[in-house]
């Protein structure tokens, strides 16, 4: 059986094995646009790391609505509940709360599997790459009317001696206290949702941000939405600095709107390994992100994804060396 697959070796058929980010950048891969390469442990691989630990009926059991009694000292944690035999409740915050810790520490303790490891670690050698990127991607992720975005974690510059626990960490996010309480606000708590763990490629982006191949307020058509700031892109997503926004007419790609915005600090990589704030200017932090030229070069790129998927764009990108690259697009959920 396959754990692991390129992205050239996935498309957008491919969300029940590789989530909604893994199948999209697979997508994207075979469509030409530029994609910084990597590799998506497949959901198979969390399910059968659930199923060899028998983790899948010890989380069963923790999230389970109908409660049950007190084990004894002697019976094993399959037959327990998240509070202690009391009935789980996902809408008590401290129920959510004590579930999400007692599985994540489940995860965290149990081995992966050996010949999974040594396929990652091999996988991640192929990429030659000092540093990746590492996401989960649900298989249960992003369609039109539901978007699974900031439920689940990602981690930042990665690397080899890492990757393998990070990928561990990223299945366990299917059970931080927000993903258990937006599964069963969805209703997908009864419905099989897996994880999949996407392996990219880390691009040390000099600009980055989002664009929305929509107007998000006014919900224009014509219009898109460009927001750019300096560093790596974790800051604006986060919401911790406030981006230069343009707004672009889709059919003649002018350019309507520059709004220009301080930045108190960029993200960058830290000199070993994870994030830290500068304030040093990699550009100038109070003055305009992008050139007119690289606003009007994102937008084509951002309207040929739109037009691949023919539904509006959520798209997350990243601008080094004088070449733009794409690290996710979604469909927009909210229209």
């Amino acid at each position: 059986m396959t754990f692991i697959k390129l992205f050239k070796q996935l498309n957008k058929k491919s969300v029940s094995e590789a989530g909604g980010k893994g199948s999209s950048l697979g997508e994207m891969t075979n469509a030409k646009i530029p994609v910084p390469p990597g590799f998506v442990v497949l959901s198979s691989a969390f399910d059968r790391f659930l199923e060899e630990t028998d983790l899948d009926l010890e989380i069963e059991a923790i999230l389970s609505t109908r409660g049950g009694s007190q084990p004894k000292a002697d019976q094993p944690l399959a037959g327990a509940t998240a509070s202690g035999g009391k009935k789980f409740n996902h809408k008590d915050v401290n129920s959510v709360d004590k579930a999400s810790v007692e599985i994540r520490e489940l995860i965290a303790e149990a081995d992966m599997p050996k010949d999974l490891q040594k396929e990652i670690l091999k996988h991640f050698k192929d990429l030659k790459a000092k540093f990746v990127a590492v996401r989960s991607s649900a298989t249960a992720e992003d369609s039109k009317t539901a978007s699974w975005a900031g439920e689940l974690e990602t981690y930042l510059n990665v690397t080899e001696k890492d990757v393998v626990k990070m990928v561990k960490k990223c299945w366990s996010s299917l059970f931080t206290p927000r993903a258990i309480f937006y599964r069963f606000e969805k209703k997908l708590h009864k419905k099989p949702v897996s994880v999949a763990v996407v392996v990219q490629q880390m691009v040390q982006s000099e600009v980055s941000g989002i664009c929305f191949t929509v107007h998000p307020v006014t919900k224009d058509y014509n219009q898109m939405v460009i927001e750019a700031g300096l560093g790596l892109g974790e800051a604006i997503v986060s919401g911790s600095v406030t981006p230069d926004t343009y707004v672009v007419h889709k059919d003649d790609f002018s350019i309507l709107d520059i709004n220009v915005s301080e930045q108190a600090f960029a993200l960058v990589r830290g000199k070993t390994h994870g994030l830290i704030r500068t304030n040093k200017p990699m550009g100038k932090l109070n003055g305009q992100k992008l050139t007119g030229k690289q606003i009007i070069e994102l937008a084509k790129i951002a309207k040929s994804i739109e037009q691949h998927y023919k539904h509006p764009q959520d798209i997350e990108w990243a601008f080094v060396g004088g070449k733009f690259y794409i690290a996710q697009s979604r469909p927009i959920t909210t229209l």
